[in-house]
């Protein structure tokens, strides 16, 4: 005859396989899921904008760019020349005007 404790031991341990195997099927299912889904897989496309230019356009419309900053700085720098010339020449006017022909009106 077995013994009690024998036989507790045994059913502990087939309890133990049992869920041994439990977990491995589990574990075989869940990897199963895993590496057979079927994702849709879309196919992606470069972003075009609606205007889209051609590549020597941006160089061209930036040269175009740069020109007409060029041309707006000679333009202000001429302008401010002779502004800066019409300031000087009155300025020596008026300095001669008072030194050779305005005369004090208290002579002592």
């Amino acid at each position: 005859m077995e013994s009690q404790s024998d036989r507790y031991k045994e059913i502990e341990q087939r309890e133990r396989i049992l869920r041994q195997r439990e977990v491995e099927l589990r574990l075989r299912e869940m990897e199963s899921d895993i590496y057979t889904s079927d994702a849709p897989v879309n196919q992606t496309v470069k972003h075009q904008p609606e205007h889209f230019q051609k590549p020597w356009m941006k160089k061209v419309i930036i040269g175009v760019k740069l020109f007409a900053i060029g041309v707006a700085a000679l333009v202000a720098v001429r302008v401010a020349s002779v502004v800066a010339g019409v300031v000087i020449v009155g300025v020596l006017g008026w300095i001669s005007y008072k030194l050779f022909f305005d005369f004090p009106k208290n002579k002592p």
